[in-house]
């Protein structure tokens, strides 16, 4: 396959066959952080594109194997939400998919940033914006889905990183590294026997296939604020599955944000479809681990102390 990274020339782009005739490119910039894969803008004379490829590789961790096919994942997930005009409202459209050189180009949706400044306690999510992330969870979760692609591969990379590696007590990652002291605060929760053991049941349902379509990956690096307002993007970990699981990554992103407590309050009271909310708060706990002690860490500023705080939290919502 043509193999794109950053610094590819313009020559290279310009060979491949999205474009319209007499279409030219003139710029080629990165749009933002990307974890997953190589995301670059591309403006030409007649318009401005998101260009996505997959790689066999985690972009931010290339160390980290990664089912190149996860393109087709976001491509067939957007497809489906462009049928309800709500959840098309708020995603990106698709303009051309190569599933051949793993290519996806999109509509660049406008000047704008995701919403990881709220870890370090520069804005504040309103409520009117909260309400709209849990009405495109609500929209998301109503759809119905005849067939989608095969996700056990994504699902499987999520699973060792969210149930599994945080957890080994020598797993080459010292979080000492991360903050003093924040390798030792993980021990007990790595010791923790019966934690563990509610964190592998909790993780085998995770792999389990199921009939809702979930987002798989609903934090503030998916939310991005633009002009026009709120559009969630990068759905590579999507895929049928439990709506616990988006609501509990959700909760837990507004306790790492140190987010106002009435807004986690608003998701549920907002949140109206059938859910088992025991369930969503064992995503919840798990989740707020992961990143405290797990590789895929955050832009947060909490001090150790305040890192302590959402250990036992999260252990709380994971036993109660």
């Amino acid at each position: 396959m043509i193999d794109i990274q950053q610094n590819s020339p313009i020559e290279l782009l310009q060979k491949l066959g999205f474009w319209q005739s007499g279409e030219k490119i003139s710029q080629i910039s990165v749009p933002g952080e990307s974890n997953m894969n190589l995301v670059l803008r591309i403006q030409t004379n007649q318009g401005s594109y998101i260009l996505k490829q997959s790689k066999s590789y985690v972009r931010k961790y290339p160390q980290i194997p990664a089912p190149i096919s996860r393109i087709e994942i976001e491509y067939r997930f957007l497809e489906l939400l462009s049928t309800d005009p709500y959840l098309a409202s708020l995603s990106p459209k698709v303009l051309h998919y190569d599933s051949t050189d793993h290519l996806m180009l999109l509509e660049n949706l406008g000047e704008g940033s995701d919403y990881l400044s709220i870890y370090g306690g520069l804005r504040q999510l309103q409520p009117d914006e909260l309400i709209r992330l849990v009405q495109y969870l609500m929209h998301l979760h109503q759809l119905q889905i005849a067939d989608f692609p095969n996700t056990d591969g994504m699902r499987t990379l999520n699973h060792e990183h969210i149930f599994e590696f945080p957890f080994l007590e020598e797993n080459g990652f010292n979080l000492n590294d991360i903050q003093s002291g924040l390798q030792e605060v993980s021990i007990p929760f790595k010791r923790d026997t019966l934690l563990k053991e509610n964190i592998h049941s909790l993780g085998m349902r995770y792999l389990e296939a199921g009939k809702t379509l979930m987002h798989g990956d609903f934090f503030p690096g998916s939310w991005l604020q633009v002009a026009s307002g709120i559009k969630i993007i990068d759905p590579e970990f999507g895929g049928l599955g439990d709506p616990e699981f988006d609501l509990g990554v959700f909760l837990a992103h507004l306790d790492l944000a140190q987010q106002d407590e009435q807004l986690s309050k608003l998701v549920r009271e907002t949140y109206t479809l059938p859910l088992e909310w025991s369930l969503v708060q064992q995503y919840r706990g798990v989740e707020l681990l992961r990143r405290l002690i797990g590789i895929a860490q955050l832009p947060v500023s909490l001090s150790l102390d305040e890192k302590k705080s959402l250990l036992a939290l999260a252990k709380t919502y994971l036993l109660s």
